[in-house]
């Protein structure tokens, strides 16, 4: 088994990467090949844009998909792009480690997102959902959040952790991951405290643990239910009788 961890955090020693060496160690210790894409360490540029495609298809007009799907039938996906794609091929699990910045992921995260789920070599519009490129490959999110856990619970002010983290689970589903419950480490951020310090290093040691525990029961853990493309007619509206697994896609009142 192969693991990849992505981490989105620009500070080497905070919380965020401790949680990526915590991961990176419990893979090792199963016997699992381990990578890290460190993005900010990496250097990694998340605004796609024209200056990344050497090979243009349309010079006057850019389009991303256009670009996207070109350079890769040329062989000239930008390197960097290409290695993050060749990472999560070789994946059979990847962990997404970063913080939750203004109720979404950081903005390094999201551009990596927009450039390595490139369409044509990640996806197409016959690739996706259970047809995708990475299906039969599981994926989970572990966020950081300075607010405390129960903000995110169903009635909590920051807003249910499982809608904040749905477009993040939905693009992983969109390229065929299966998608694992998510892991919350909450009330642990510099600078604004919502309880006391004293606290937080206990806080900080039994997430670690929860990590830990977490990946080392892969093997039983179950997957968040999303709907197939079969769900869904011409239009793209659920059908009638399908039940919706999000309160983003409700069946018909």
């Amino acid at each position: 088994m192969h693991a990849l961890i992505v981490l989105a955090h620009p500070e080497p020693r905070s919380f965020n990467a401790q949680l990526k060496d915590v991961a990176a160690r419990t893979f090792a210790g199963m016997g699992w090949g381990v990578e890290v894409s460190d993005l900010y360490a990496q250097g990694f540029d998340p605004a796609e844009g024209p200056r990344h495609f050497t090979r243009r298809k349309r010079p006057e007009w850019f389009g991303a998909q256009t670009e996207q799907r070109h350079a890769a039938e040329e062989g000239a996906t930008d390197p960097a792009v290409a290695a993050e794609i060749a990472r999560l091929e070789r994946a059979d699990f990847v962990l997404f480690q970063y913080p939750i910045w203004w109720f979404s992921m950081p903005a390094m995260l999201k551009g990596w997102i927009d450039r390595v789920f490139a369409f044509g070599p990640v996806y197409t519009g016959k690739m996706r959902y259970e047809n995708g490129k990475f299906r039969g490959k599981r994926a989970m999110v572990s966020v950081t959040a300075g607010a405390p856990a129960p903000s995110y619970d169903y009635n909590g002010r920051s807003g249910e952790l499982s809608l904040l983290l749905w477009p993040m689970h939905k693009s992983l589903v969109y390229v065929g991951f299966d998608v694992l419950p998510p892991h919350l480490s909450a009330g642990i951020q510099d600078g604004i405290k919502y309880d006391g310090a004293a606290d937080e290093q206990r806080r900080i040691d039994t997430y670690k643990a929860e990590l830990e525990a977490r990946l080392r029961g892969l093997d039983g853990a179950e997957p968040l239910k999303f709907n197939t493309m079969a769900d869904f007619d011409a239009s793209g509206r659920l059908l009638p009788g399908v039940p919706g697994y999000s309160p983003f896609i409700r069946p018909a009142p």
